[in-house]
Order: structure tokens, then sequence, then C-alpha cells
């Protein structure tokens, strides 16, 4: 048995909305990228939608801001993971 290929954790779409506001995409490779999503989303919940359309009309602007504000605190924490000597160590 397979998932549909469209079910997806919402909050991927928030974490890459936020990478590119922050501009990281431009200055760092691939492979911090992908550390940086994983690092991140592993500290948010998982909220799995099948369609992009159904968050617009199932959750509220209150919701949507909350969800924002995660991913910019787990994404803090993981930037300074990524920064820190420990994480350097171990690449």
């Amino acid at each position: 048995m397979k998932l549909d290929d469209d079910i997806h954790n919402y909050y991927e779409h928030l974490v890459l909305e936020r990478i590119e506001k922050l501009g990281l995409h431009k200055n760092q490779d691939d492979d911090f990228i992908a550390d940086l999503c994983c690092l991140t989303l592993n500290q948010c919940p998982a909220k799995y939608i099948r369609f992009e359309v159904d968050m617009a009309f199932y959750i509220s602007v209150s919701e949507r801001q909350q969800m924002e504000m995660n991913v910019a605190e787990a994404m803090e924490k993981a930037l300074k993971y990524l920064d820190s000597d420990d994480a350097k160590k171990k690449a």
C-alpha cells in the first residue's frame, strides 16, 4: 500500500516560504538547506493535507499566523544549531 502522492505536511510549505523570505536559498548549498528543513520540521507538529486550497478554507488567520511563528522559532533554533561548533564537528 502507498500513500497518495498529494499527501504532504503543510509545514513543508511554510518552511520553504521562510527560507525564501530570509534569502537562505541564495547563499547556502543544497545540503545546508536540506539539513535546515529537517531540523526545522522536526520541531513543528505535523499538519497533513492533500491540497493547498484546503488550508485556505479550514484554518483561521490566527492559526496560520501561529503556524508561521512556529516555523520562525524552529528555524531560528535550527540555524543556531547549524552554526554551532557541535554541528561543525559532526560534518
